[in-house]
This record gives structure tokens, sequence and C-alpha cells, in this order.
């Protein structure tokens, strides 16, 4: 998919893979988030990224999760905080580097999506 990202890393935490009809928004945000791993310079682990309905459910997630869209991956580093890793997002988005729209701190990661709008928790 990208240089260091495969479609993979994007499944359902249960192995199901991506729908084909959901590939274009998966291929969007391994994009993005290739361009956020050349500026950190190291790995981003994706632990959550796309959920099937039924998944999402099991494990609590919202219904409108953008996850079941495959539009939002849940991150981390090895060097930085998630609260570290949240002020860099901000400030590619700020410089027009990166495309995403939503931003969630959460003590052990970091959710990112690429809604269209800006929404911050």
């Amino acid at each position: 998919m990208t240089k260091n990202f495969s479609v993979h890393e994007f499944y359902c935490n249960d192995g199901t893979p991506v729908p084909e009809g959901l590939m274009p928004n998966v291929r969007e945000l391994a994009k993005q988030l290739q361009i956020l791993r050349d500026h950190v310079g190291e790995r981003i682990l994706i632990n959550s990224a796309y959920r099937h309905p039924v998944y999402n459910k099991r494990i609590g997630g919202k219904p409108n999760s953008y996850h079941v869209k495959a539009m939002a991956a849940d991150i981390t580093t090895k060097s930085k905080t998630p609260a570290q890793l949240k002020q860099i997002v901000e400030d590619l988005i700020a410089r027009k580097v990166l495309k995403i729209g939503g931003i969630g701190l959460y003590p052990g990661f970091l959710h990112v999506d690429i809604r269209k709008v800006k929404a911050r928790w």
C-alpha cells in the first residue's frame, strides 16, 4: 500500500480483511499515516484500524465509528507518548501536511481518522 504499511495492518483485529468497497478509505488513511511516519522517522504501530460492525459492537465501539468505515486507526510509536504524537499530528495539520480530521487522545494510544471535519476528544 505504501512504503511502510501493508493492507494486512488495517484488517480487523479478528483477522477479517477490509471489504473491497472500503479500500479507497484504507488507501487514503495509509497515505496519511505514511506522511506521519516519514515525519517521526520511526515505525507507527496500528493497534486497531478497520472493524466490521459485529466486532465493533462486541468491543463496545460506537455504531457510527470511523473504524467501521475503514477511515480510522489507533496508533502508537515506541519513543513518543500519545500526547506527544498528538502534538506532532496537530502541527502537521496546521502546516497543511496531513489531512486528519479526527483526533482522540487516550492513555495508551492516539486515534486518528480521515473525516472531512475537525473533531477532537
